[in-house]
């Protein structure tokens, strides 16, 4: 009887553990699948969501002034960040690579000389930092390559610095609504070696370039002794372009008004490529002026033109927008 007794009792043991050990199982399962369900649901409300810069409330926190972020201690900006007054850049909404427009910077970030990099350490800082002055996050994760390859060839600055954007990176997007600074979108992702950083200054672009006039150049030429003028002209050729043809008329109509007026024609270009193919080709877009200013009926006894090719830059080279400012026809006064 006591041994009957004794194996009843260990059957009852056992069938106790594998129900428990089920039980938990069954539980471990549902548990798996709860989350599992609770994840793509989120994922599915995201995709779904349409932004709308209306609905994000207003920061009160006093964020300084454009780029807005001075970077965590021990890490630095590489010195070929883009900082450009009116750019377009690209952010993640519902992993769509949208582009807005205004002031931008971007940056490749990496530590100072002599510390190590570390992409926990400058991710908790943006984001602590962000939160606290009242950004909303927009997004975070990875676009597709299809996404990439729908969108990458529309972003003019497609691999420069800080460049965001690629298949393979965690994006973290966020947006922050200012009274008095506007909408501001940044956007960083990082890895074990350096971390990138966009900012964004929404604005509306505003247009600058105005009509060249006869009495603005005779007006250039009497107070200052020299008129500069960009002057269009077909790519690596001396050809003048139909634009460039209105710009000539008006140096024409200023050198009519005033018969004694007598001008040298400077060609200039910015230091891209051969310094002695540069040169020779601002030489022939100055003469290219000259000679459509004869056309125009001009003394060709009051002219001169001579290029100078990259040797006298208004600007250091050092950006697209200053290699602009550098391709010009100088118009200089001779006494």
């Amino acid at each position: 009887m006591k041994k009957t007794a004794l194996i009843f009792g260990l059957s009852a043991l056992m069938v106790s553990c594998n129900q428990s050990v089920k039980q938990q199982e069954g539980t471990e399962d549902s548990t798996e699948v709860t989350v599992e369900a609770n994840e793509a649901k989120t994922e599915v409300a995201n995709s779904s969501a349409e932004f709308n810069i209306e609905n994000i409330p207003f920061s009160t926190a006093n964020i300084g002034d454009f780029p807005f972020i001075n970077l965590p201690e021990g890490l630095e900006a590489h010195k070929r960040a883009i900082e450009s007054k009116f750019d377009v850049c690209f952010f993640p909404i519902n992993g769509v690579m949208t582009p807005f427009e205004g002031k931008l910077y971007k940056a490749n970030v990496g530590a100072v000389r002599g510390e190590e990099y570390s992409q926990r350490y400058f991710e908790k800082s943006m984001e602590d930092y962000l939160l606290s002055v009242g950004a909303v996050k927009i997004f975070e994760g990875e676009i597709t390559r299809e996404e990439y390859d729908r969108y990458h060839k529309q972003d003019p600055n497609k691999g420069n610095d800080g460049d965001i954007g690629y298949w393979n990176e965690n994006i973290k997007f966020y947006v922050i609504r200012s009274k008095d600074k506007g909408n501001i979108y940044i956007q960083y992702t990082s890895n074990n070696a350096g971390g990138k950083l966009n900012v964004l200054q929404e604005e509306a672009f505003k247009q600058t370039i105005t009509k060249v006039t006869a009495n603005e150049i005779a007006k250039d030429l009497t107070e200052k002794g020299k008129s500069i003028l960009y002057i269009n002209f077909d790519v690596d050729k001396s050809n003048i372009t139909t634009a460039g043809k209105e710009v000539v008329t008006q140096i024409a109509k200023a050198l009519q008004k005033d018969k004694n007026l007598k001008i040298s024609i400077e060609g200039h270009t910015d230091n891209t490529g051969n310094p002695e193919h540069n040169k020779k080709l601002s030489d022939a877009r100055a003469k290219s002026v000259m000679n459509a200013l004869v056309t125009d009926g001009i003394d060709k006894n009051r002219l001169s033109a001579i290029g100078l090719g990259s040797e006298k830059p208004l600007v250091a080279n050092d950006s697209d927008n200053n290699k602009a400012k550098n391709r010009r026809v100088e118009l200089i006064k001779i006494h």
